[in-house]
């Protein structure tokens, strides 16, 4: 906006917003945080959850949130709702936003709707075991880099209740923008999520595609009780019993022998080493012969066998010998007792039951616990709400502005002198690549991929050759998944001990810092190493 102009955009955003607001309901919860949350929302008294939250701005904005001061830290913090929020009847969208003004290397940004409790509630005593119907929002630690979305459902028929995991989730924008988080579970069984009020991913809560593990289980199980026969023979070749090892066959002929035609090459200095010690060095005048042990003159490379065909003992070359056949062994026929790999036979699963839709358990409580490695997490307009209508209205009214101008902030720095073209190039490089990232058909590349463009992000010297690499990789697995081939192993990854409710990212680097701290432990009691050469 210049003087008094006011831009067709926001113009156009305003009556849109009006006209959301005269034809939408009101929201079933709302928190602006445009008030101190003193008093409202209750802080965890748990030992573990230290870290300290504020109310305070949003970053070139008035806007007040829910703000993560300090980094290396848990948080826990709780609302308890006047009324609870059903799941089972209708459209319920859950929507908030989150501001990661410092950006997430490793931590979450999530929210807990937390189903009633079992005993009584205690808002004080909230922290990572309180029970949740639902867990959704920004998770980003090493391989993970998701919006996540669990649902808690009760098994009817053993009362367990049972985290499914929503498969192939977006992943988390990786700028330090405002962006608002939404998710639409519709009465036909449907969960929406959005970012930014764009649909990135649809699923059934029925389908076993879309969560991992299923609502539903399967009809049948393998039999636990069934055991492979011990005359199961599961070799598909064998080595051939009346194959004999060819009488010329000499296992111990080694696979290089010397080239006898090879000779000297004339000029050869015999006397003559590869490396002298270095004549223009000279012991530093702190060196310590007791402390440091005796000074050595550093090497360097001989000048004399520079000019010649080589330096030192000559010695003739190795070449492959024409008689090496290595190790002899029976080629392979089909085993003619070959049964095919055994697996036990199914049963009825006892655990299955038939489900027309989820049963849903209701919101009492929105609750934040988290550990982060990062601070400045801004959380701002958490909402429920029974139309889409409404959110829609208030993405419009507290969401877009904000965005519109943190945008229009990053245009004006990516265009500064000090920033080059190149910075606004690579961040359209950026998104498109971590869309890519999100293909289904590409999970099982997901962490490869994720983790070259996160190098290239952090690491502005080496963008160039880093995101070289991130193209090579997709190509090398488009031309495997075009033309076949043996697909690459992918290392399994060890998850640490989780919390009874969930295994977030802040779990693992928990983990990783104890470890870092051992051996930082181990690294202070080296003695000081022998300095050698100038």
């Amino acid at each position: 906006m210049r003087g008094s102009r006011i831009k067709p955009q926001l113009v156009f955003a305003l009556i849109c917003a009006l006209v959301f607001q005269i034809y939408a309901s009101d929201p079933l919860f709302y928190e602006s945080f445009d008030e101190n949350f003193d008093g409202r929302w209750i802080v965890s008294h748990k030992d573990d959850f230290k870290g300290v939250w504020k109310h305070a701005k949003s970053d070139g904005h008035d806007d007040h949130g829910l703000l993560v001061s300090e980094p290396a830290k848990k948080y826990a913090i709780v609302k308890e709702l006047d009324k609870p929020v059903s799941l089972k009847d209708g459209t319920v969208v859950l929507q908030y936003e989150v501001r990661l003004q410092n950006g997430l290397e490793c931590g979450g940004a999530y929210l807990k709707y937390l189903r009633p409790q079992e005993a009584s509630w205690v808002a004080e005593e909230f922290d990572n075991e309180s029970p949740y119907a639902i867990m959704f929002g920004p998770d980003k630690c090493g391989s993970t880099n998701k919006i996540h979305f669990i649902l808690k459902h009760k098994n009817p028929k053993t009362g367990d209740y049972v985290e499914h995991h929503l498969k192939f989730p977006p992943s988390v924008p990786f700028d330090k923008l405002t962006h608002v988080y939404t998710a639409v579970i519709t009465p036909d069984n449907h969960l929406h999520i959005l970012i930014d009020g764009e649909e990135k991913k649809k699923a059934n809560f029925l389908s076993s595609e879309d969560f991992e593990p299923p609502l539903i289980p399967p009809k049948t199980i393998p039999d636990p009780e069934d055991k492979k026969p011990e005359d199961w023979d599961e070799r598909a070749k064998i080595p051939d019993p009346e194959a004999t090892k060819p009488n010329d066959w000499d296992e111990d002929a080694p696979m290089e022998i010397e080239d006898a035609d090879a000779v000297k090459p004339e000029g050869w200095l015999d006397d003559e080493p590869e490396e002298i010690d270095d004549p223009e060095a000279s012991k530093p005048e702190d060196w310590d012969d007791e402390e440091d042990g005796e000074w050595e003159a550093p090497k360097i490379d001989n000048p004399k066998c520079e000019e010649a065909p080589g330096c030192g003992e000559w010695k003739r070359p190795m070449k492959r010998n024409p008689a090496y056949k290595g190790k002899w062994s029976a080629p392979l026929i089909d085993n003619p007792a070959y049964k095919g790999i055994w697996k036990p036979r199914d049963i009825p699963n006892p655990e299955y039951f038939e489900l027309e839709k989820p049963n849903y358990e209701p919101i009492e409580a929105i609750g934040i616990d988290i550990w982060t490695m990062q601070d400045g997490i801004l959380f701002d307009n958490i909402l429920i709400a029974d139309d889409e209508k409404v959110a829609a209205s208030y993405r419009q009214t507290t969401w877009k502005p904000k965005y519109d101008v943190e945008k229009e902030k990053e245009k004006v720095d990516e265009a500064s002198p000090g920033s080059g073209a190149l910075a606004g190039v690579q961040k359209k490089v950026f998104e498109l690549l971590y869309k890519i990232a999100d293909i289904p058909f590409l999970e099982a590349y997901k962490i490869k991929i994720i983790d070259l463009i996160e190098k290239a992000e952090t690491q502005p010297n080496l963008t160039l050759g880093i995101l070289g690499s991130v193209v090579v990789v997709l190509l090398t697995i488009l031309f495997r998944l075009l033309f076949g081939g043996k697909k690459p192993v992918v290392a399994p990854v060890t998850p640490p001990a989780a919390p009874t409710e969930t295994t977030s990212a802040e779990d693992t680097t928990e983990e990783k810092e104890e470890e870092d701290k051992e051996e930082d432990k181990a690294d202070g009691g080296a003695q000081r190493p022998r300095r050698r050469r100038a």
